[in-house]
């Protein structure tokens, strides 16, 4: 029961390890939407083009947090290595 204890116990960590992903993903929009500011305010006749690529690079970024989020919850809630060591003790 001791090693399940301590799957378990990893387990939580590498979920916090992969939730920080989604902080992380906060920073990068910011630097995302200010850069593309940025950029409008020196050219405005090119605001179309540097509006929709902000677009694709928010969206993209935003797939990284929500993969993060995705992999936390499968390794805490649906993790198959501890239904494995389950079954070996």
């Amino acid at each position: 029961m001791e090693s399940l204890a301590t799957v378990i116990g990893i387990v939580h960590i590498a979920a916090a390890i992969a939730l920080l992903n989604g902080v992380l993903t906060t920073f990068g929009q910011a630097k995302i939407a200010a850069q593309a500011i940025e950029s409008i305010g020196r050219q405005p006749e090119a605001a179309d083009d540097i509006r929709s690529t902000m677009f694709v690079g928010l969206a993209m970024s935003e797939t990284s947090g929500i993969y993060g989020l995705l992999i936390a919850i499968i390794m805490l809630f649906a993790n198959p290595l501890i239904d494995t060591l389950v079954s070996l003790l």
